[in-house]
Order: C-alpha cells, then sequence, then structure tokens
C-alpha cells in the first residue's frame, strides 16, 4: 500500500496534503536533547564537533534540543555513552516541556519505556522531587532503567502496572499519558515500510487509549497537569479520546505553546463532533516540523 492510499483519508484536514507526502519520501532527521543534568548544549556542541557531527538549534527558544548533522550517529558518540545528551525526535522532546513538572513535584509517566520522556521530565526537576516510571511489559524495563542511569536520573523509580488500572492510592501534581498508538506519525516510505499498524490492534487502541486517559486524570491532583500524547494522526486515537475524558469528568484543555510550527486540534471528524476546546489541542506534521508526526494535548481540572 502506498502512502497516498493509506493517508487519503486525511487528505481534508491534513494542509498542504502534496506537501506532508513529499515529507514521507525523506529520511528523518536526527534530533537529540541535551541532558543538563549532566552537561550543557556548548559543551555537547563541542564534544560532537570533535567526532564530526555538527548539532544545530533545532527549536527557537530551547537550546537543549538540536539537530545532528554528519556521517556519526548521535547515538555512536562519546557524549552519548557519558549521558549528555539522547537521541529522541523533536516532536517527542515537546511532550515533557508541555508537562513542565516542577522542582520537587510527584510525577506520573504511565507508559514510560524506553525512558526518553522520563528522563526529561527528572532534567526539568532538576533530579528533586519523585517520578514513577510505569510501564506494564517489564521486557521493556532493562532498557528503561539503562537510559534512566545513563541519563543521571536519580528520583526515579519503576513499576510495572497496567497503565489503564494504575492504583488510585494517591494521586500525583503532573501525569504524562503517551500512550500505545498506531505510530502514523514515525511513517517514513524511506524506511521500507509499506504502512502504519493496521488490524485488530489498531482498532483495539481507542478504547485502550481511553481507559489509560480516563485513569491518568483520576490520578490527577487539583491544580495539576496532565498531558496526553500520540506519534498517529487519526482523530480517533487523538481528539476522539481527549473528547471521551471531556464528556465523563470536569477536565478542561489547558493553553499549549509549543514553540514550533502546529496545527489546531480538530473539532470534527467525518460524521463526529467533538467539544470546541479541542482547537486549543495541537497537531505536529512532518512537512511543518521535519520531525515525527505528533499530537498533544494539556489537560487539567475545572471542578
Amino acid at each position: 500500500m502506498t502512502p497516498n492510499r493509506h493517508f487519503s483519508r486525511y487528505r481534508e484536514v491534513i494542509p498542504d496534503f502534496p506537501g506532508f507526502l513529499a515529507a514521507l519520501e525523506r529520511p528523518l532527521p536526527p534530533h537529540v536533547r541535551v541532558n543538563r543534568l549532566k552537561a550543557s548544549p556548548e559543551a555537547v556542541t563541542a564534544e560532537a564537533a570533535e567526532e564530526g557531527v555538527q548539532l544545530a538549534r533545532s527549536h527557537p527558544t530551547d537550546d537543549t534540543l538540536l539537530a545532528a548533522g554528519g556521517d556519526t550517529s548521535p547515538g555512536n558518540l562519546t557524549a552519548y555513552f557519558l549521558g549528555h545528551l539522547h537521541p529522541q525526535a523533536l516532536t517527542s522532546c515537546l511532550a515533557a516541556s508541555a508537562l513542565a513538572p516542577a522542582p520537587g513535584a510527584a510525577v506520573l509517566d504511565l507508559c514510560a519505556a524506553p525512558g526518553g520522556k522520563t528522563a526529561h521530565a527528572a532534567a526539568l526537576m532538576e533530579n528533586r522531587g519523585l517520578i514513577v516510571a510505569n510501564d506494564l511489559h517489564t521486557g521493556r524495563h532493562p532498557a528503561l532503567a539503562h537510559n534512566l542511569a545513563r541519563l543521571g536520573v536519580l528520583n526515579a523509580v519503576i513499576t510495572a502496572y497496567q497503565a489503564q488500572q494504575f492504583p488510585r492510592r494517591r494521586r500525583f501534581d503532573f501525569v504524562l499519558a503517551d500512550v500505545p498508538c498506531t505510530g502514523e506519525g514515525g511513517f517514513r516510505a524511506v524506511k521500507g515500510r509499506t504502512e502504519p499498524i493496521r488490524g485488530p490492534r489498531a482498532a483495539d487502541l481507542p478504547g485502550l487509549q481511553k481507559q489509560i486517559l480516563v485513569r491518568g486524570f483520576d490520578l490527577l491532583e487539583p491544580g495539576g497537569v496532565l498531558v496526553y500524547a500520540t506519534c498517529t494522526y487519526n482523530p480517533q486515537e487523538n481528539e476522539a479520546v481527549v473528547d471521551h475524558l471531556l464528556r465523563r469528568r470536569e477536565a478542561g484543555v489547558l493553553p499549549l505553546d509549543p514553540g514550533i510550527s502546529s496545527e489546531p486540534g480538530l473539532t470534527d471528524w467525518e460524521k463526529e463532533r467533538y467539544d470546541a476546546r479541542l482547537a486549543e489541542t495541537r497537531r505536529f506534521y512532518p512537512h511543518r516540523v521535519d520531525s515525527v508526526g505528533f499530537y498533544l494535548a494539556r489537560i487539567g481540572r475545572t471542578g
């Protein structure tokens, strides 16, 4: 199946659809996040340059988000092994930035592995407070623990609950729900894949995503912040999931300024109509921001 055929259902909602398809034919550029728990952007840039990799700012206001150019993968750099940087899609880094956890806060990352967003949150918290890094699949825990250790994270514990059934023994100041999704945003034709996830698993995902988001909201302290994130374009996994929460809980959509090109969330899709507040959520497309396609919603309590 060609990208045009798979993504044609989004033709009316993705601006400049031909430009979107053209972006899918280009390789995904590497980005890295500088780990301020261990190094400064200036030091990391100099370290990478010594090994032939040029790093340049890829976000207008966040100097820790850098694009990498050169023949060497950022994951092979000495700075990687020292924990000074972490390869991560530019749009993926926006999830922890939108969460913006304060030092000393209690944070829950419901679907944490492999740990890039968890470690980013720890850096924003200056390693103070508590992060519960949860992931159901224990086979992913070694990679999660390795990344947290490599990046110098000292304030996280790892748990293995089903995200949609995470115990309600306490509430958290910040909750991140970067949920399992079809991963359409990571599709690039040059990878050799013919299409994103399809079949029964894809059909089951919206139901799971709704359960995870509702549980995440129920675990949120009054005045807290919940971020919902996916790397897919499907409104049934994005706006429809947030709409489900808004209809069942005293929840509201909080302002979100990512600082880079984005489009407002949808308020209707095919025959469905969503809460007007969904326009305050954000969509990211690869021809607008040369990174993984992404969706972000920032949510708080209204009651």
